[in-house]
């Protein structure tokens, strides 16, 4: 697989810098990459990918490994491959890239990337994005990285093939989320010149304006940022404010920016938590202190070892394996033969979405009151 370095205007932070707040890029040099397992997991995804890709292709690849192998994985991995040859029988002479590094240095001051599948053939190329993560639903249409994955396979592949329409995928399964959008080759070389080029000088040099919204939660600054607490602060004080009862019309408008307003109070939490306790940072007015732990064994072995000595024998739970460990030890067909029937789901927990969301609206009535009424004990 590729290595995925970065650059200071990376692609993938493109919506950020390019469309909303062009100082940051320059402005997060200052933090460190504090990627986590989230992003550990969608890098074994994609090497996964990549590996069955290349294998319908018929070419050499050797099938990767890591902590995060599942059943989960491996389906939205097929379906990911069963997409891209999909989209390769509607394209004449269609040419497969895999895991394909571009440059865009013509657009942005050194910036390169890596596109998951570039399909090009004659008029077309087709641009797709596999997306892994759970949290944010992401969409082709005008996506900033997308477009920019584009401009440099018009760089690599212009001269050879007379491209005129451009088309765009995202591939986010666990989201149940296919998004594909066209744009003439013409108007993204129009986009390119007239926004991408003054923007991406901008940004390079951190110049413009700072502004706060959905796009901080990726930034490395937002705990720091200013304007980002600047808008968190006006927010509440805005929404909180007399009379001492909200409107209903109020709280519709609250509910929205308070996922935001949440993230970034935690943010917050945890970088001043790891720079006490990494760095010896002294907040006024707070202290580190341990915090609440619970017994456990030091060595079960001794203990079921000097338990038994004592006389006591029924020391031991005996409970049924996962599902996923039980499907994996029968496998899908054996265990639907023999557990299908045994097998429920119940009604997940209520829970507020934007109408944006792509899961069907419920009906509320006593099975939800039953439900939380057990939950809560």
């Amino acid at each position: 697989m590729v290595a995925r370095a970065h650059a200071l205007l990376a692609l993938s932070g493109a919506e950020k810098w390019l469309v909303h707040c062009p100082p940051s890029a320059r402005l997060e040099t200052q933090f460190p990459d504090s990627s986590g397992e989230a992003a550990a997991e969608g890098t074994a995804a994609h090497a996964l990918c990549e590996h069955k890709l290349k294998k319908a292709l018929k070419r050499r690849s050797r099938r990767p490994h890591s902590d995060f192998d599942s059943d989960e994985m491996e389906d939205c991995a097929d379906g990911y491959v069963a997409f891209v040859l999909e989209q390769m029988q509607g394209i004449e002479n269609a040419h497969v890239c895999v895991e394909q590094r571009l440059d865009v240095r013509e657009f942005v001051p050194e910036a390169f990337g890596t596109a998951d599948c570039l399909i090009v053939g004659d008029g077309i190329l087709h641009v797709i994005d596999f997306k892994y993560g759970l949290g944010v639903l992401v969409e082709a249409e005008r996506n900033p990285q997308m477009m920019l994955y584009a401009l440099g396979a018009i760089s690599m592949f212009g001269s050879l093939y007379d491209i005129a329409e451009v088309r765009m995928s995202i591939y986010q399964p666990r989201r149940e989320n296919v998004s594909t959008w066209s744009i003439p080759a013409d108007e993204l070389m129009a986009w390119a010149e007239d926004t991408v080029k003054p923007r991406a000088q901008m940004a390079f040099a951190g110049k413009g304006e700072f502004a706060a919204g959905a796009w901080c939660r990726f930034c490395r600054a937002s705990p720091r940022c200013r304007a980002r607490a600047e808008a968190q602060l006006r927010m509440a004080q805005d929404e909180f404010r007399l009379p001492p009862l909200l409107t209903d019309e109020e709280i519709a408008d609250l509910l929205p920016r308070l996922p935001e307003m949440v993230k970034w109070a935690n943010a917050v939490s945890a970088y001043a938590l790891e720079a006490a306790v990494h760095h010896g940072k002294s907040w006024k007015g707070f202290k580190l202190v341990a915090g609440r732990s619970v017994r456990k064994y030091a060595d079960e072995k001794k203990v079921a070892e000097a338990a038994q000595a004592a006389g006591f024998k029924d020391i031991f739970e005996h409970r049924l394996i996962t599902l996923t460990q039980m499907e994996r030890l029968m496998g899908r067909k054996t265990f639907q033969e023999v557990l299908g029937g045994l097998i429920v789901k119940p009604q997940g927990k209520p829970t507020l979405v934007p109408e944006s969301d792509k899961r069907p609206a419920i009906e509320t009535g006593s099975e939800f009151t039953d439900l939380e009424e057990k939950e809560n004990g």
